[in-house]
Order: structure tokens, then C-alpha cells, then sequence
């Protein structure tokens, strides 16, 4: 009977730090921006959160050729909201003015719409294979999507809490530069 009971201890010891150990790995904990393949919800990279909430894709238009930059900030629950968008050219897929809330500007030769409100709890995007030259702007640094998503990927951004197997399965943009 004596046996048993010094043998219970240590598997149960065992058990409990394995246990730990599996429940944080799974338990989601770090706050990111995700970018996803497709709407499988696996990770190809990420941007970790802590303060910034803010953050800009940046990409060259197709037709008109110069840059788009759009803005976007996460929101108290948790939803992308694009609060701002930039370009160069008046033409095809571009628009002409503002949406009711919203203010057009014209500054420097660049057009400017502000006070947007257009929250999502995602987005798509395929990265672009020929000019579109997708860029994730954060805390005033450049990341060229390319570098660490195929050319061509679809994927869906979205703000979330990952756990550590997710971080190891996606690229941590801001250390693989």
C-alpha cells in the first residue's frame, strides 16, 4: 500500500507540470496583428501589439502606378477601424469625395480622407504579385508583405490574441527583418 502511494506522487507531479505546460502553450495570450491563409485562420505572420494601436497598409495602385496608403487603428473591442486613406491620383478605383462624417482634403499634391469610420472585425488581401508592392507600416517602420507571405496569397488580417504554438507556426515580422 506504502509503494502505491510513493508512486502516485511522482506521476501526479508529472501529470500536473505536463498538463501546465500543454495548457500554456494553447492558452492565447499575446494581442497581434494576424495575417492568416485564407479563412483558415493559420497563421503565416504576425505583428505582436502592446501599446501601438495603430497601424497603415501601404501598396502601389495598379492603373495609376503611385501609392495608396490606408490607416487603421484598433478598436476597444478588438475590431480594425480604417480612420484615414492617402493617394496620389484621381482615377479608376479611387474615390472623388467624402462620405457622410468624412472630410476630403487636398495636401501637397496628395488626397486625404479623414474621420473614417469603417470598422471591421477583418480584411482580405491578396498580396500583390506584380507592382502592388503590399506594405504593413508600424510604429513608422516599412514591412514589405512579400517578404514574408508568398506573392500572389490571399489572406485575411485580423487583430487577436495568439497562443505560443501560433507564434511559432507564423513569422514575427518585426524580428525577421
Amino acid at each position: 500500500m506504502e509503494k502505491r502511494k510513493s508512486v502516485r506522487k511522482p506521476i501526479f507531479l508529472l501529470f500536473l507540470i505536463i498538463s501546465s505546460i500543454v495548457i500554456m502553450f494553447f492558452i492565447p495570450f499575446r494581442q497581434a496583428l494576424v495575417f492568416e491563409f485564407q479563412d483558415t485562420g493559420r497563421p503565416l505572420a504576425y505583428i505582436p501589439f502592446s501599446k501601438e494601436e495603430t497601424f497603415k497598409i501601404k501598396y502601389t495602385h495598379s492603373i495609376h502606378l503611385s501609392d495608396v496608403v490606408e490607416s487603421y487603428k484598433i478598436t476597444e473591442k478588438g475590431y480594425i477601424q480604417q480612420y484615414e486613406l492617402m493617394y496620389e491620383d484621381f482615377s479608376i478605383g479611387m474615390p472623388e469625395n467624402a462620405s457622410e462624417g468624412e472630410i476630403f482634403e487636398q495636401k501637397d499634391g496628395k488626397y486625404f480622407l479623414k474621420n473614417m469610420n469603417r470598422i471591421f472585425p477583418s480584411f482580405d488581401l491578396r498580396i500583390g504579385k506584380v507592382r502592388a508592392n503590399h506594405r504593413v507600416i508600424f510604429m513608422n517602420e516599412e514591412y514589405q508583405l512579400s517578404k514574408y507571405i508568398e506573392p500572389g496569397t490571399w489572406i485575411r488580417i485580423k487583430f487577436k490574441k495568439i497562443n505560443i504554438f501560433q507564434q511559432l507556426k507564423g513569422v514575427n515580422i518585426l524580428e525577421s527583418t
